[in-house]
């Protein structure tokens, strides 16, 4: 400032000291003032390239730092380009500066007459992509239903943005948000944000014994026997445990043939097993899963299910309690804040539909936006596991037999690689379960539903002993009504298809519900139903089995599949009278060749006229009784006659 003032000084000076002539020019003043003025530019630029070099030193910024800044997952920075070069040009910038002044006139117009400001043009100052993730945000927590499913569907299908920009979305984004992203086809996973991380646990303090732990937390008394007899076996099996440990001898038994064995290495992951099954058992109550929340339960599960990623079976377990859990919607919420939706999305994308039907049904349990219908344990949508706008037209419920499963039973029939070369060469093709895979791509208009219960040969391997009558064909019925009730089951045309004892299930329970007012939407919604060897007068196996009483102790199941039993003629002759009236379709299929039980025994499991309902079409069939529901492949007869009866019955919901 003052070297600006001094040369201010001298011009004037010399501006004022009057017209001077060519011969009279003061050379030496001009001389003096270039001087002063050359070494104070001199000495300022000196100055300001030490003050620069100074301030460059000081906002110098440390690498290290930042690299671990980058380390932290959590941090998500939006990283813009100091160079104007790299900008989209004039007609770039242009725009934006309009879109700016636009902006600013609707907010005091808005102001000025009192008006809501419109979202599109919120305060927000950012790329277009950045607008769009924000925006879409802010509309999925909306209380418009509609505006809401359609911005989590528009989240979903977006698949080129930037990891920081997932993770944004991962840690902005609400509980609801979070489940509907989980149940979208084809979701990236960096949605979700990890697990939160588990507090370590002592060296010597096992995952066995805080399983015991929660399990002792849990009441004991005024419980449904066989969830007080999972518990006591758990808890028997861990103390046993505990008793290897110091020393002694592990003995595993239970609920099979007791044996014992000296083992250098405790079985941890079976006892573990063991008290994965009780909890499963507890968390059918509703009471019981508030205290396994409270105890920390949701958080135990999540480190038991990291630990044991090589177990598909304890995964599974784990997976099925979260599902039970999963019913009392006031648990959401901490089930989400333990981390389950992240796992639940990981599984829905496995290639085993046991593993992926699990978590389908958990957080179908969890999606109250769009799912009205709540699947109880034991309840398997197999279509569609995903959010779809396409309506469902119809229900087709599948119910498996005796010693089958609600996947494998109606899974392609095995390829025998010795004897048919070609069809092993497609073996890329082969269906785990086809009503998921053949029937939902040629009817996608249904919900696909399979269900699943216990059932033995003999009272060796029963996995409940207690309360025998909990087996019989008529409890069995009880049970499974309210599932199905609980799962919408009879608000829609439904199509009933059942292989050997599930289809004597499937005619009790609609005699059941032809009796209760309040079940009559099933009998009423029933458009058909398909039985794959069905033994309506009994079955060959039963009469072995009761013979071979003293070898096999025969269940109760097997028991009342006796042929000519009064029980079977009385369901028959009750489910004829009143499917007549009803005018139910049905279609029966029947075996034709024996079926080799063990390496010894060979029997006609369901012989043609035991097969022969009374009603509808009876197709003979040269299959044995396990492969008389798994079709050989998409083209082969049986699934090819199965599916042109449901679309027949089903052609006015179906439009075909």
């Amino acid at each position: 400032m003052s070297v600006a003032t001094y040369c201010i000084f001298c011009y004037r000076q010399i501006g004022t000291s009057g017209p001077a002539t060519k011969a009279h020019l003061p050379w030496n003043d001009i001389r003096k003032i270039a001087k002063v003025t050359g070494s104070l530019i001199l000495g300022g630029f000196v100055f300001i390239t030490y003050e620069v070099l100074s301030l460059k030193k000081l906002l110098k910024i440390d690498t290290q730092a930042v690299h671990q800044e980058k380390l932290k997952s959590y941090v998500y920075i939006r990283t813009t380009s100091l160079n104007p070069s790299e900008y989209q040009g004039i007609t770039y910038q242009a725009r934006k500066e309009i879109h700016k002044a636009v902006r600013k006139i609707l907010e005091t117009e808005a102001k000025i007459f009192r008006r809501p400001f419109n979202e599109q043009f919120s305060t927000f100052d950012g790329d277009d992509h950045e607008c769009a993730l924000w925006l879409l945000l802010k509309r999925s927590q909306s209380e418009d239903k509609e505006v809401r499913l359609q911005a989590v569907q528009d989240l979903a299908n977006n698949h080129h943005w930037h990891d920081y920009q997932y993770g944004t979305v991962a840690q902005t984004c609400d509980q609801r948000t979070a489940i509907g992203l989980a149940r979208s086809k084809g979701i990236d996973l960096r949605f979700f944000l990890p697990p939160p991380p588990l507090p370590k646990i002592k060296n010597d303090y096992s995952i066995e014994d805080e399983l015991r732990l929660l399990l002792v937390s849990l009441p004991q008394t005024g419980l449904d026997p066989c969830v007080q007899y999972f518990t006591s076996l758990a808890l028997r099996e861990s103390s046993q445990t505990l008793a290897a440990q110091r020393g002694g001898l592990w003995c595993f038994g239970g609920n099979g043939l007791p044996y014992c064995e000296t083992l250098s290495k405790i079985p941890s992951e079976t006892v573990e097993l063991f008290c994965l099954q009780a909890l499963v058992q507890h968390s059918k109550v509703s009471s019981n899963c508030d205290k396994i929340e409270a105890k920390g339960g949701l958080q135990l599960l999540q480190r038991i299910y990291q630990l044991r990623k090589d177990s598909a079976k304890i995964q599974r377990n784990i997976i099925r309690i979260i599902g039970n859990m999963a019913l009392d919607e006031h648990l959401h919420s901490s089930i989400v804040r333990a981390g389950w939706v992240s796992v639940l999305a990981e599984v829905m994308k496995s290639p085993h539909v046991i593993q992926s039907s699990h978590a389908s049904r958990a957080l179908a349990n969890l999606d109250r936006d769009t799912v009205k219908e709540k699947y109880p344990d034991g309840v398997y949508v197999l279509h569609p596991q995903y959010r779809s706008s396409q309506p469902i037209r119809a229900d087709v419920l599948f119910v498996h037999g005796l010693l089958g499963a609600a996947f494998k039973t109606w899974r392609q029939q095995d390829i025998d690689q010795h004897l048919d070369k070609k069809a092993s060469e497609g073996e890329e093709d082969y269906s785990q379960c086809w009503p998921k895979t053949w029937l939902a791509s040629d009817c996608p208009a249904l919900r696909i539903i399979s269900v699943e219960y216990d059932t033995h040969l003999s009272d060796w391997k029963v996995k409940c002993p207690v309360e025998a009558h909990r087996k019989s064909i008529a409890y069995r019925s009880s049970e499974l009504l309210d599932k199905l009730r609980a799962a919408g089951i009879g608000d829609r045309p439904l199509v009933w298809v059942s292989h050997s004892m599930g289809g004597l299930l499937v005619k009790k329970m609609l005699v059941d519900a032809s009796k209760n007012p309040e079940m009559d939407k099933i009998v009423n919604n029933t458009r058909g139903i398909i039985f794959y060897s069905v033994p309506h007068h009994g079955s060959q196996l039963a009469e072995y089995s009761i013979n071979a009483r003293y070898l096999l102790f025969p269940s109760v199941e097997v028991k009342e599949l006796s042929k000519d039993s009064p029980a079977l003629k009385e369901l028959n002759d009750d489910f004829l009278s009143f499917a007549k009236d009803k005018k139910f379709s049905v279609l029966s299929f029947a075996e034709t060749l024996p079926t080799h039980i063990g390496s010894m025994i060979k029997l006609h499991v369901v012989p043609l006229e035991s097969a022969k309902l009374g009603i509808g079409d009876l197709i003979p069939v040269d299959v044995n009784h396990l492969n008389i529901c798994k079709p050989k492949k998409k083209d082969a007869f049986l699934y090819q006659r199965t599916l042109k009866f449901i679309q027949d019955v089903l052609a006015q919901e179906l439009g075909d």
